[in-house]
């Protein structure tokens, strides 16, 4: 069974690429991965705050004003709590690099170009095969228009496409007026890559100690309709590569998202709750089903569910919306 894809010009073995998470910052699970038959590994983000050397002066602006207010301190993290500098992540590159033999694609978090994009320079020449960037915002200033807020990410992917060579994908919330707009404005930048979905993770309060609670609850298979949904309408539609995150937990899942024409799934979620051995157990599970029915190879499957050849996607959204609320028989 030919299980090969291509994504960001990379030929990977499978459509099984750990994506950005705790697991790849350590280079033993790296390792660990490959073993497992992971094609390509998505390293741990170097985010935009680490970058800036003047934590001191952000964690002045933070606290600015909050002596009024002293619960607000509880909102903003401490510069101390971030895990690593940009020297620390670099050299993590390098070590990834020595020891294993797939792709390591490195990993950029943040909302603004900054002095970041400096870093990309950096991280190509760590030895990255590939720059993810996550552009991970919560806007909250009301006199900022949408198209504001989109025009700081397609400056973002215009300005680092600028400064390196190696292959750049966009991992993107779905959070945008026109989700198919934002694809093709960011496919126009040259991106080689877009990444659907980042996923946006909600604070709690904690009652006791009445201070803001962070939490992270991983992703279920449920999670993976809203990227299955959009790889599907912009398959054919946009030259860019198409990564498929969130959600994806068996063969059944990375099988759904190739049928609608993703080039990779990335796998998060999973391999935090039932360990990076699982990889190997979803190649096997995927391999068997495109045998038991007559597939030769994953691009022979690739696309085959998308709406590349519906002439009007919208309409087509539309008729299978009525159709779900029309057929449901409550109990």
């Amino acid at each position: 069974m030919d299980l090969t894809t291509r994504y960001l010009g990379l030929n990977l073995r499978t459509p099984l690429v750990p994506s950005a998470s705790p697991l790849s910052d350590d280079l033993d699970n790296i390792k660990r991965m490959e073993d497992c038959g992971a094609s390509a590994v998505v390293l741990h983000s170097l985010f935009e705050e680490q970058v800036r050397s003047e934590q001191e002066e952000i964690q002045q602006h933070l606290a600015h004003n909050t002596d009024s207010f002293p619960e607000s301190l509880t909102f903003f993290p401490k510069p101390t709590d971030f895990i690593t500098g940009p020297e620390e992540y670099l050299g993590k590159i390098q070590k990834a690099k020595s020891a294993v033999h797939i792709p390591i694609i490195a990993s950029l978090n943040g909302t603004a170009i900054g002095s970041w994009v400096e870093y990309a320079k950096e991280i190509e020449t760590a030895g990255a095969d590939a720059l993810e960037l996550n552009v991970y915002s919560i806007p909250t200033e009301m006199d900022r228009t949408s198209a504001e807020i989109e025009q700081a990410c397609i400056d973002i992917a215009r300005a680092v496409k600028a400064v390196i060579h190696i292959p750049v994908a966009v991992k993107l919330s779905p959070f945008f007026s026109n989700m198919a707009n934002m694809a093709k404005r960011l496919d126009q930048t040259g991106v080689n890559g877009l990444v659907l979905f980042n996923r946006f993770y909600q604070p709690d309060i904690n009652l006791d100690e009445l201070e803001i609670q962070t939490s992270i609850h991983l992703s279920t298979p449920q999670d993976l309709r809203l990227p299955l949904r959009w790889i599907a309408i912009l398959y054919g539609r946009v030259k860019s590569d198409l990564a498929a995150t969130s959600g994806i937990h068996c063969a059944a899942d990375v099988l759904k998202m190739l049928m609608v024409g993703a080039d990779v799934t990335m796998l998060c979620s999973v391999l935090l709750s039932r360990g990076i051995g699982i990889i190997r157990e979803i190649e096997k599970d995927m391999a068997n089903w495109l045998s038991e029915h007559d597939y030769q190879s994953v691009r022979q499957l690739q696309g085959s569910m998308s709406q590349k050849y519906c002439a009007d996607p919208a309409a087509f959204e539309r008729a299978q919306y009525m159709r779900a609320l029309l057929s449901y028989k409550p109990a």
